[in-house]
């Protein structure tokens, strides 16, 4: 609103395309927001969304520079979780660390609470604390039953680091947890689970091909090969 109508639309056009892009094709999102930044620089939006497309690129500075310049336009601390998580991908993740301890947090609601949880928690990991991460995931949160948008990260990032620490049998219940609250197929759970118990998946592609290089095989074999 704050730009002329001809400006407007054309920023506007950019940035619903690095929204329809971003999971799908991230660099031609990424060029799209970067038109987008050219046009309205100013913009706390065009900032965001040129954040977003880096991140996605895994352009992790750029992302973080774009992230502070919109929070210092619009003064919301929404953003803080991914501003934590950039820093961990540009290997600090003891600045991550000290993001998570900081008054911003107390500021985020539930959702960003939870994700600022699982950014802390990572940069555990990176510093090689895997039992100290397991505890980051510790929370109200985790144990309870009810089914948020969160709730299916948070149970698979706790289940990825029991698994990592070698407690085969919670993980695997928590993949399990975590497969039930999934709804949208956000995480790669039931593969994780069937890998725990040795399931090996074969491209049916791959399958018809074989069996069409050995059509003399006897009945008996390819029964085999079908179960």
């Amino acid at each position: 609103m704050s730009l002329p109508k001809t400006l407007a639309e054309d920023v506007s056009r950019n940035l619903v395309m690095v929204a329809r892009l971003i999971d799908e094709d991230p660099e031609q999102a990424y060029a799209y927001s970067r038109i987008a930044l050219r046009l309205a620089s100013r913009v706390a939006a065009v900032r965001e969304a040129a954040g977003f497309a880096a991140y996605a690129t895994q352009k992790y500075s750029e992302a973080l520079a774009e992230f502070r310049a919109a929070k210092r336009m619009t003064g919301s601390v929404e953003l803080w979780p991914v501003m934590a998580d950039c820093e961990r991908g540009l290997g600090r993740p003891e600045r991550a660390l000290a993001m998570a301890g900081e008054p911003e947090v107390q500021k985020l609601d539930k959702a960003g609470q939870v994700e600022m949880r699982l950014v802390a928690a990572g940069a555990r990991r990176d510093m090689g604390q895997l039992d100290a991460a397991i505890v980051t995931l510790q929370s109200s949160e985790l144990a309870s039953n009810a089914v948020h948008p969160w709730t299916a990260r948070l149970r698979y990032a706790y289940a990825d680091a029991l698994l990592a620490a070698g407690r085969e049998d919670e993980a695997r219940e928590w993949f399990g947890k975590a497969l039930e609250a999934d709804k949208d197929g956000s995480t790669d759970a039931s593969d994780r689970l069937a890998e725990m118990d040795g399931v090996e998946f074969v491209d049916a592609l791959d399958e018809d091909e074989d069996g069409d290089e050995n059509d003399g095989d006897d009945e008996d074999k390819g029964r085999t090969s079908e179960a």
